[in-house]
């Protein structure tokens, strides 16, 4: 983190102590410290606590809470509390309540309804801000602050917003002539003869249009966590570092611009726990804001790492059960150790429980915390101690990992964006809003079931690297789902590959340019030539499309292996076949080529891989894994390096049953600080973790 020297990984809960009796505060404190906790966060939901009335604060009601966490060494984040208006400012300015449509407002009632660019708003932000950070930036147990809260959830529609839409059009288009031949607004007699002509979004179904109103739309974001990050900053002290916390599902949110004038990124990973982390993993678990299936949880730490290209801190996630009164899925004993140190392995420098006590009271009562609705110490609470006092005994060792990469994958919110507007996959009868995600994770999905670690690149980090650098680096590259690409991506993709990195893309990469306009080259666009491979024509799939390798390829493939959802009508010239389809329609068409290009090589697979289908092409794109890719079944290995060079192994195994582990090199057992000779035997239980120090 900025400014700091991060002497171990943080650990503790959302704290509320306004929630509950104050008479507890002191039993709470001991019980945390008791824990090995280290941090708390506070303060960030009760702004009608900090200001019951207009003008007159009560801000000293927190101040026990800091003293009693400072005297027992545990670390504070502040939170400045914008995301939660209070009902008096809602009622003396109801203009700036947040409007989903234009003019229908989003009701009161829960949180986050307000336009948060509306001026009266900000007013009161800017003054509850500067009151709270103001009283306790000076209080030694301050170690950073979280401004405002989960930003993003909704997109705004409100009048103001529209109009610095309009603005920001002219700015960037200078006229209207440019705008409509730029959106291509002839079609359906869209043509604008003056900016006043621009119809209001919610009615809006041209996707130029669209791609621009989210990007917009995610800028008003992260300019409004900007402006708080910088009120903040006036007070904040040396080591202090300056946050918000994400859910990376929000609509509004586009994590690396959010992030990068923050000091840490930092995010909520919520997960299905018991059998929802079980390996082997199901084929077809949806996944939204609360994953399902530890690759999914992999990959949301791995997103949280791409923001800044570094290590981040974990805000909230499950202490018990999170969800509705009808989702109680507390953990399997031992999911909680595997879950931090998974996130740690992933990079995490902070793991945070939401939250201490489970509420008795509001929307939130069944979302389980540290302490059940009793208080008295449980189950989870006795699982979390046994992790504080782990990671207490690991120390610096695991604190800002880098964590290994076998394999890139390039990530895009505008392709999001893109294929939220015109949906590529069905959802069912209907269109899949999720299908850039529907295109993306089946390849890291392959890459996880194969044993490889997976490293994302936000497409603009990308381009801002030398390309051979990093095909010297990181020689595989995947590009699945990239739908929205500026001529500066198809040019480094390329160089890339011709620098020496294998480039393997998916279906949609590369199809339409950054106005989400289909590109008029023979597709993949930039890219025919180079694969030599091209198609004219792509189908969803209603059912399962069996793939077999060819005959002489060096694909080998499991019967099962086959293409789902999609399938491109690749034609190959001058690549290899590696795999083609068993289907007297689809049999005509290549499913996955492969050509040298420069010193490198292109592979372009022309459907959604299965399970079994993606697993294969990894242990075919990356065959040599290190000499610790051979794992029993259920047991994943995942590699890191520590901030001074040394190599940690974490060793992970998802099943009920006991399995054993013979060590390819000398580790220290980190967390029974026990050496083992390489060759060694090491056992691992049901649901169980061992951290290793590599010694040799």
């Amino acid at each position: 983190m900025k400014g700091t020297s991060v002497q171990r990984v943080l650990f503790g809960a959302a704290y509320y102590p306004e929630y509950h009796p104050t008479e507890l505060l002191k039993t709470d404190l001991d019980l945390m410290a008791d824990a090995g906790f280290s941090v708390i966060r506070v303060g960030e939901s009760v702004w009608s606590t900090w200001e019951p009335e207009n003008g007159r604060f009560d801000l000293d009601w927190l101040e026990p809470a800091l003293d009693g966490a400072y005297e027992r060494g545990i670390g504070v984040i502040l939170g400045t509390p914008t995301y939660a208006v209070p009902p008096w400012l809602a009622r003396l300015y109801p203009e700036i309540a947040g409007e989903r449509s234009t003019g229908r407002r989003i009701g009161w009632g829960a949180r986050q309804e307000m336009d948060f660019t509306h001026p009266a708003f900000r007013f009161h932000a800017e003054r509850i801000i500067r009151k709270v950070v103001g009283r306790y930036a000076g209080h030694p147990s301050i170690i950073g602050y979280q401004v405002d809260n989960e930003p993003g959830p909704h997109l705004l529609y409100n009048h103001g917003v529209f109009q610095r839409f309009v603005d920001d059009l002219r700015g960037r288009y200078g006229d209207v002539e440019t705008l409509n031949r730029e959106w291509g607004l002839v079609y359906w007699s869209h043509r604008l003869s003056g900016w006043a002509d621009l119809w209001t979004p919610e009615g809006n179904a041209q996707p130029q249009y669209e791609q621009a109103w989210r990007r917009f739309q995610a800028e008003q974001v992260t300019a409004f966590i900007n402006w708080e990050a910088d009120i903040v900053r006036e007070y904040a002290k040396p080591g202090q570092f300056v946050t918000t916390c994400i859910s990376y599902d929000r609509p509004g949110v586009a994590d690396e611009e959010l992030t990068r004038h923050l000091d840490v990124t930092a995010g909520n990973p919520y997960y299905v726990m018991q059998d929802g982390l079980a390996l082997p993993a199901g084929q077809d678990a949806s996944q939204h804001w609360m994953t399902h299936d530890t690759w999914a949880f992999y990959l949301v730490a791995d997103r949280m790492f791409a923001s800044r290209q570094e290590p981040f801190l974990v805000t909230e996630t499950n202490a018990q059960a999170i969800g509705g009164p009808w989702h109680n899925q507390p953990a399997y004993d031992g999911q909680w150790r595997q879950a931090a140190w998974a996130l740690v392995s992933r990079g995490a420098s902070m793991i945070e429980y939401w939250q201490w006590r489970t509420l008795v009271f509001g929307t939130e009562t069944y979302w389980g915390g540290v302490l059940p609705h009793s208080g008295r110490p449980g189950r989870t609470y006795r699982e979390l101690a046994r992790i504080g006092g782990e990671l207490e005994r690991a120390g610096d060792l695991v604190a800002g990992l880098t964590p290994d990469a076998d394999v890139l994958m390039i990530y895009s919110t505008p392709s999001k964006w893109a294929l939220a507007a015109q949906p590529a996959l069905a959802d069912g009868a209907g269109p899949d809003q999720r299908s850039y995600q529907g295109l993306f994770d089946p390849f890291y999905r392959g890459a996880f079931d194969a044993g490889l670690q997976v490293r994302l690149l936000h497409a603009g980090q990308a381009v801002a690297q030398d390309p051979a650098e990093v095909a010297a680096r990181q020689p595989v590259l995947i590009a699945a789902g990239l739908y929205v690409t500026d001529d500066a991506t198809l040019d480094w993709l390329r160089a890339y590959a011709a620098a020496g990195g294998h480039l393997v893309l998916g279906p949609r990469s590369c199809y339409a340019d950054h106005e989400a306009r289909a590109r008029r080259d023979v597709q993949p666009a930039g890219f025919a030539d180079a694969a030599g491979a091209w198609y004219d024509e792509f189908s969803n799939l209603s059912a399962d499309l069996p793939v077999h390798a060819l005959e002489g390829s060096s694909l080998t493939l499991p019967p099962d292996a086959a293409g789902t959802r999609w399938a491109d009508g690749l034609h190959a010239e001058e690549a290899d076949v590696l795999a083609g389809y068993r289907h007297p329609h689809f049999g005509r068409f290549a499913a996955i080529t492969t050509r040298a290009h420069g010193q490198g090589r292109i592979t372009y697979v022309g459907t959604l891989p299965n399970a079994v289908l993606g697993e294969a092409l990894f242990r075919w794109l990356a065959p040599a894994a290190g000499p610790w890719a051979s794992m029993p079944a259920g047991v994943t290995s995942t590699g890191a390096t520590a901030a001074d060079g040394r190599r940690v192994r974490f060793l992970h195994n998802w099943t009920w049953d006991e399995t054993a582990v013979a060590v390819p090199v000398p580790v220290r057992d980190v967390l029974g600080d026990t050496p083992h000779a390489a060759g060694a035997e090491l056992r691992l239980g049901p649901w169980d973790v061992l951290v290793l120090e590599e010694t040799g």
